[in-house]
């Protein structure tokens, strides 16, 4: 309210000067708040209300009137402000005179002509105003100063035509270079036409003077008559013959001057003509220079030219005016027309629509041009997407057998990083396997990318590029920009914000719409599953030979992560985004489960990479293998499992827990059964050709060699190694893995995977003791009984029996080959060998039905000598079968034979 009560400021005029009846532009503060408001308008004294338009607050047009001063203030005068101030001024300019037959930038009013000699407008016609050149010699204008000039003759004139008419003024500035010869010519000619102009008034008189002199005659006659008689009858005979005389000249003059009125009344008739021609040369002209402009493209020139002729001539009477009127608003209408296929047709920058939609507004087109634009615009961006899903199908389809086997994702397990050829694929995190190559054939593995994934990149490149002109141009229309930006057609705004508030939701419903497409394409192109079938044939078409690899949809969901980023930044209401959103959320679930899918697939593959190279603890590089996978396989997956803004968990359903957690606990399974196939494999079945080893390597024959004479009992102790390593160390850093990427159900992945990898371990542990225990359990009854040995008739004894030896001998050999391997097992496999050959030396002695004397000591011993050099391995269950075995034999009695 109170910048309303301020005084009126006006800061700028365009033009800023000019002469009287000049259109000018005023721009200030405070002007008014409407037209009403306006009471006082003065340029250079001159009250200027009533041609003043009021625009805005900051703007005024008006015409300049005829002032008397040449310079002076703009005041502006408003009921809430008062009289203002001006910090311009503006020059007013003296008219030059100009001829019916001159050009003329301006309209010149030939119905009121201004008459300088007598200082009065006169109804008199332009031709008989004094020659422009009275010397008749050329006129050539001096570069004196007006100013100058004017101190130095004041108060007088250079025009002839004045009263005040100043000679000198008058050739310094039309012949200030002129030569003294040309200056008498100039005399001479000044002198002639005086002459001419006498000589016409004699030639009048002599032309005439046979009839003033009948007349002269006549009267002279009717006098004397009058004198002589002086009778009424004489009066009557005299004015009849008075009358003959007076026709007779008056036909004589008739027939004198008919030729000459002839001639004045056609040259009146072609003034006329020319002056209508000259004064609405505007209007019969226009045509033509509408179709000029119009193929110029000057399209703010025809419509400023139709408002003109619009004002003057739209509610003429005259017929001819009509005439062209009519012709005048075909061509507009043919501007319409063509504008309005200019504001439809595709593509077309926001500018030009804008352009276009003001055009059409100014030509007052009907309906809504804007609205009509923002229809064409969404069809458009529909119909692109569309047929970049076509494109890209058909391309598809023409892809030979070749490119449809580089694009199988089952060629990305054995690959290091593959470089894409489209842009941010190098930013994503590559899933990099446990083999190792060459530069060079990394160099030979580069792949295209998949037709899907080039497709969602175009796709959404289409739709971010397409969809910030079409949301802008709907922000213009609602606040009304489109058809002014300076708040000069308030009502055209109102009425955009009208219809746009009614049109709200069907552009709500098309914003929705391309949202929609935009998601159900790219679920087409790569989640054909989660489409209906009727959706799937408009929005599918692909041929899924085989799925993508998660390196690929890791790239497409940051390029799809990208798209929604731009969106968002558009201020496009987040409901209408929500799709966009869920769509994320669905691939990003699909990127973890084909990771892991791939990952089982690759850990199934292990196998083939096994060199059977042990390390000091017993281990082969497989555990480590392992584990990398993992890890590299959840790396890659980091960018998916972390949530953007607006982006819920992977992890809030609980069917995606399940799943993740059965694929978790089936990649933990598939390692143990590749285990468990390395370990159980016959050695006639060990493949080297598959072994992924480096060729470069020195050790690569000796790997192969060393290889392939491992036997089967040192297979399953390096899996027993391993399968103490996991349980130890590897399944507890992928269960810290897991735990750091936010997996649902780690401690039921670990604990599957513990009892699964201890059934294994049980197995491969029970197949060994089978392998190692038993041939030595075996020959212990052979070994006894051996040259039919009899415990009841025996000699004296002298020490332990071959058999125990050989016992003791192969119990070594089985420490030396697991200490080789894992020096951890021994403790483990040498208390189970022992158990069993303890076990079994109980139950001979428990079967034999009597000892003798030497029989019983001679058991002893070897019993006791069994005992005592297994000592360190004894458990309570060998121990306990010891007991019995010595139980089992008779007491002796004699202290030298215990000793």
């Amino acid at each position: 309210m109170s910048r309303a009560r301020q005084p009126p400021l006006v800061t700028g005029i365009s033009p800023n000067e000019g002469i009287s009846w000049t259109k000018v532009t005023i721009r200030g503060e405070n002007l008014g708040t409407g037209p009403t408001d306006l009471i006082g308008l003065t340029i250079c004294g001159h009250n200027c209300l009533l041609t003043a338009e009021w625009m805005s607050a900051s703007k005024i047009v008006c015409r300049v009137g005829q002032a008397k001063n040449d310079k002076g203030d703009i005041i502006v005068t408003t009921k809430s402000g008062g009289k203002g101030t001006s910090t311009v001024s503006f020059k007013l300019l003296k008219p030059e005179k100009i001829g019916i037959l001159d050009q003329s930038a301006v309209w010149v009013d030939e119905m009121n002509y201004y008459d300088m000699r007598t200082d009065r407008n006169k109804g008199i016609p332009p031709l008989s105003l004094r020659p422009a050149n009275p010397l008749g010699i050329e006129i050539d204008k001096g570069r004196f100063p007006q100013k100058d000039l004017e101190s130095l003759f004041p108060g007088m004139s250079a025009d002839f035509t004045s009263e005040n008419f100043s000679a000198a003024w008058y050739l310094i500035e039309n012949h200030s270079t002129t030569s003294f010869d040309q200056l008498k010519t100039a005399v001479v000619n000044l002198k002639k036409q005086a002459n001419k102009k006498n000589e016409g008034s004699l030639a009048y008189v002599k032309g005439g003077l046979s009839t003033f002199f009948e007349a002269q005659d006549a009267l002279s006659a009717i006098h004397q008559k009058l004198e002589a008689d002086g009778t009424e009858k004489v009066e009557g005979s005299m004015t009849q013959k008075l009358e003959n005389v007076l026709n007779r000249a008056s036909n004589t003059a008739d027939t004198l001057f008919q030729e000459v009125l002839g001639r004045k009344d056609k040259a009146d008739s072609t003034r006329n003509a020319l002056n209508v021609l000259q004064r609405f040369k505007f209007l019969f002209n226009l045509p033509l220079n509408i179709e000029r402009n119009i193929q110029k493209g000057d399209y703010d020139v025809v419509i400023n030219d139709y408002e003109k002729a619009k004002s003057l001539f739209g509610k003429t009477e005259v017929q001819v005016f009509k005439k062209y009127y009519a012709e005048v608003e075909t061509r507009i209408e043919a501007l319409r027309e063509l504008l309005l296929d200019k504001l439809l047709e595709t593509p077309s920058t926001l500018h030009d629509q804008k352009r276009y939609i003001r055009y059409l507004s100014d030509l007052h087109a009907p309906g809504d041009p804007a609205w009509q634009c923002i229809g064409a615009q969404h069809h458009w961006i529909l119909q692109l997407m569309h047929n970049c899903k076509e494109s890209y199908v058909k391309e598809q389809k023409g892809k030979d057998t070749c490119n449809a086997l580089l694009h199988s994702p089952m060629l990305d397990l054995d690959s290091d990083v593959r470089p894409s050829p489209i842009g941010h694929l190098s930013q994503t995190a590559s899933l990099k396997r446990g083999s190792s190559f060459q530069s060079g054939r990394d160099d030979a593995w580069r792949y295209k990318a998949p037709q899907q994934v080039v497709f969602v990149e175009k796709l959404t490149k289409l739709v971010v590029s397409q969809l910030p002109n079409f949301w802008k141009l709907w922000v213009s229309y609602v606040n009304g920009s489109l058809f002014s930006e300076t708040a000069e057609k308030s009502g055209q705004m109102e009425r955009s914000k009208k219809n746009a508030r009614q049109r709200q939701n069907d552009f709500k419903k098309m914003i929705q719409e391309v949202m929609h497409s935009l998601v159900k394409l790219i679920r087409g192109a790569l989640l054909p599953f989660s489409l209906r079938e009727g959706e799937l044939r408009q929005y599918g078409g692909w041929e899924m030979k085989s799925e993508l690899s998660g390196q690929w949809l890791t790239h497409v969901i940051q390029t799809v992560r990208l798209s929604s980023e731009s969106l968002t930044a558009l201020e496009i209401p987040n409901d209408m985004l929500q799709i966009i959103q869920d769509l994320i959320l669905d691939l990003r679930i699909r990127c973890i489960i084909v990771t892991l899918q791939h990952t089982a697939e690759d850990i199934k593959r292990l196998a083939e990479k096994e060199d059977w190279i042990v390390d000091n603890e017993g281990l082969t590089s497989l555990p480590s293998q392992f584990e990398q996978c993992i890890i590299h396989s959840l790396q890659s997956l980091k960018t998916v499992l972390d949530c953007k803004p607006g982006e819920a968990s992977v992890f809030q359903q609980q069917k995606t827990q399940e799943d993740v957690c059965q694929l978790s606990i089936g990649i933990m399974q598939g390692f143990i059964d590749c285990l468990e196939q390395l370990s159980t494999k016959p050695d006639g079945d060990i493949d080297t050709s598959h072994l992924s080893v480096d060729v470069s390597s020195p050790d690569l024959f000796g790997s192969i060699h060393e290889e392939s004479s491992l036997s089967s009992e040192q297979r399953l102790l390096i899996a027993l190694s391993n399968c103490r390593y996991l349980e130890r160390h590897t399944f507890l850093n992928i269960a810290e893995h897991f735990e750091k990427h936010g997996f649902q159900g780690v401690d039921k992945i670990t604990q599957v995977s513990m009892e699964s990898l201890k059934e294994l371990d049980q197995r491969l542990f029970e197949m060994y003791i089978e392998f190692k225990a038993d041939p030595i359990v075996g020959s212990l009854e052979p070994g006894i009984y051996a040259g039919y040995f009899d415990w009841k008739d025996c000699l004296v004894p002298t020490g332990v029996r071959n058999y125990l030896k050989e016992a003791l001998v192969n119990i070594i050999a089985v420490h030396a080959e697991v200490f080789t391997i894992s020096k951890d097992l021994v403790p483990r496999v040498m208390s189970r060998v022992v158990e069993a050959v303890s076990e079994e030396l109980s139950r001979l002695m428990q079967c034999v039905s009597s000892f003798s004397k030497n029989g019983a000591l001679q058991a002893k011993l070897e019993i006791c000598a069994l005992r005592d050099t297994v000592a360190i391995y004894l458990t309570p269950e060998s121990k306990s079968s010891f007991k019995q075995a010595l139980e089992a034999l008779p007491q002796l009695s004699s202290g030298t034979d215990r000793k």
